[in-house]
């Protein structure tokens, strides 16, 4: 088995080679399914070290948006014998960046990580308008609705949306996580979501809250 702390670390550390020649050797070993569930959570632990030296100013952006691609490529080496967990999602999220807004690197990452974790992500894109979010609710019916937003007046767009869902009589069947700069605990209340986290993995733990 793997050392599955030093994986973590190395995905910490953001060394890619390192990361994907210990999955090889992983998948090469014939492992459980329970095994490689393991190895998703400590690659997970990984990106939690990424997002603290983040805050603490020693990663920039260009390195939130590389780990994000490290791990949608440990996910994709590991598929193989992740296969059967794929037919049980852990739930499905549609998720969007607010109108008006287009950042996408703190949403692109939740995404990445939300997948890891077992859930179907729909992914609406940035700059979307209320009726893109109420439209796809109706259509796909997902536990957890998830939006984004780097601007302050992206805070606006989300209570736009947050309200038109509840003029289309969806609101009570969703849970509504926002996420982004200018999120505070206020701005949650205001806006009239359930949650909120300006970190991915914290953003994650909260869905699976959620769906269990």
């Amino acid at each position: 088995m793997l050392e599955l702390n030093v994986l973590t670390q190395s995905v910490g550390e953001l060394d890619e080679e390192k990361v994907l020649g210990m999955l090889n050797e992983f998948i090469a070993s014939n492992p459980s399914e329970q095994d490689a569930q393991k190895v998703v959570s400590a690659c997970q632990s990984g990106m939690a070290i990424v997002g603290d030296l983040y805050e603490k100013g020693e990663y920039f952006v260009g390195d939130l948006i590389f780990a994000g691609e490290l791990l949608t490529n440990a996910i994709n080496t590991l598929k193989p014998v992740l296969g059967n967990s794929s037919s049980e999602s852990a739930g499905s999220i549609v998720l969007g960046t607010v109108a008006g807004d287009l950042h996408d690197i703190g949403k692109n990452i939740f995404k990445s990580m939300c997948e890891a974790a077992g859930f179907e992500v729909t992914d609406l894109g940035i700059d979307q308008p209320a009726t893109a979010f109420v439209e796809k609710v109706k259509q796909l019916k997902p536990d957890v609705v998830g939006m984004s937003g780097v601007l302050t007046l992206a805070l606006e767009a989300m209570k736009e949306t947050v309200d038109a869902l509840k003029e289309a009589g969806l609101r009570d069947s969703v849970k509504i996580i926002i996420g982004g700069n200018p999120v505070t605990k206020e701005a949650c209340v205001q806006i009239g979501a359930d949650a909120f986290t300006t970190n991915a993995a914290e953003g994650v733990k909260i869905c699976q809250e959620w769906v269990k």
